[in-house]
């Protein structure tokens, strides 16, 4: 006989509610984690070889905070957003926005966007974000789903011929690395504070 073991996601450990108020609360975290990734993706920290941006940590943060269902519903109205002509992506502007622009360079990094909010958010259902060692490989594995149809997409629009690596993956690694530190202490972090709050 086997047993299934379902952990909380963070999401539903902070302020647990029921009823009509648990809808009232993701929808507020639906609102809340879309404005974030705006946010985020706007946000360039100086690195060598190429300024940081804070998008994949906050898609990486909000698939394991909020779980596979939550974080999908979050980014994929942030998706729809910038469909619409919103400026939320980071390389998006005035003169470049919407479907013109996530059917660009960008667009396959987007798709690895919505794969790695599901990755991020399985791996937390099984308990990983509450250790530092398991939520680091979440995090690598996320930045794989992430890297992975971006870099196809790039050989697809520009061939195989081109110097897909050197636009679209090793500028970034420094960054992520960064990043992926940073996300696999916070969400351990927060989950001991939770616990300590409870006792």
């Amino acid at each position: 006989m086997t047993t299934t073991t379902h952990n909380s996601v963070l999401a539903e450990a902070i302020l647990p509610l029921t009823g009509h108020a648990i809808r009232v609360k993701q929808i507020i975290l639906v609102i809340a984690g879309i404005a974030a990734l705006a946010v985020a993706a706007k946000i360039k920290i100086p690195m060598i070889p190429v300024p940081m941006t804070m998008g994949t940590f906050a898609v990486l943060s909000i698939g394991a905070a909020y779980g596979m269902r939550l974080g999908l519903v979050t980014i994929i109205g942030y998706m729809l957003i910038g469909a619409l002509g919103f400026d939320v992506f980071a390389g998006s502007s005035a003169e470049t926005f919407g479907i013109t622009y996530m059917m660009g360079g960008t667009g396959g990094y987007l798709v690895g966007y919505v794969l790695a909010v599901l990755a991020l958010g399985y791996a937390a259902r099984q308990g990983w974000d509450r250790s530092i060692g398991k939520m680091a490989l979440a995090m690598v594995l996320g930045n794989v789903l992430i890297y992975v149809p971006g870099l196809v997409w790039l050989a697809v629009l520009y061939g195989t011929d081109a110097p897909i690596f050197t636009w679209g993956l090793t500028p970034f690694l420094l960054g992520d690395l960064v990043k992926l530190a940073l996300a696999a202490l916070l969400l351990p972090s927060v989950w001991g504070l939770v616990g300590f709050a409870r006792k």
